[in-house]
């Protein structure tokens, strides 16, 4: 996968996006986008990080969404701050982190999100949702 190029977000901020197909092989190719796109700006060591959340905000989306696709965008909102949001056209309740029994096989994917970000948040829109995340690098 090559990174598309970048584009200007409504911010006026420097971004990559891109629509996937709400498939379990799409949320691999989500993973590669954020981690292209945090090496692109220079933040390579951020990438673990950002693939682990963009995955598991992919992986809801895919699993519980239940939409023909979902989209993936990647802000890079400050010189040392990116935002990672998933967005999908299922209204109604966002979900929520909740505390996973210990032998449950699922469950922790917001929490595992919530440890990972500086801030996590959720949009409801008129039309679907999105649930984002930012990350930061400590040394910025």
């Amino acid at each position: 996968m090559t990174l598309a190029r970048p584009i200007t977000h409504a911010t006026g901020l420097p971004a990559y996006t891109e629509t996937f197909p709400a498939l379990p092989e799409s949320v691999r190719k989500a993973r590669r986008l954020v981690v292209l796109a945090v090496a692109a700006w220079g933040l390579g060591h951020l990438a673990d990080d950002a693939a682990l959340i963009a995955s598991e905000l992919a992986t809801n989306a895919v699993q519980h969404a239940r939409v023909a696709s979902f989209r993936v965008t990647v802000v890079r909102l400050e010189p040392g701050r990116v935002r990672i949001a998933v967005i999908d056209t299922r209204k109604g309740a966002v979900p929520q982190p909740h505390q996973a029994k210990p032998d449950a096989e699922h469950g922790r994917g917001l929490a595992l999100v919530a440890a990972l970000s500086h801030t996590t948040g959720q949009d409801p829109l008129t039309w679907g949702k999105r649930m984002w995340a930012d990350i930061e690098d400590q040394a910025a």
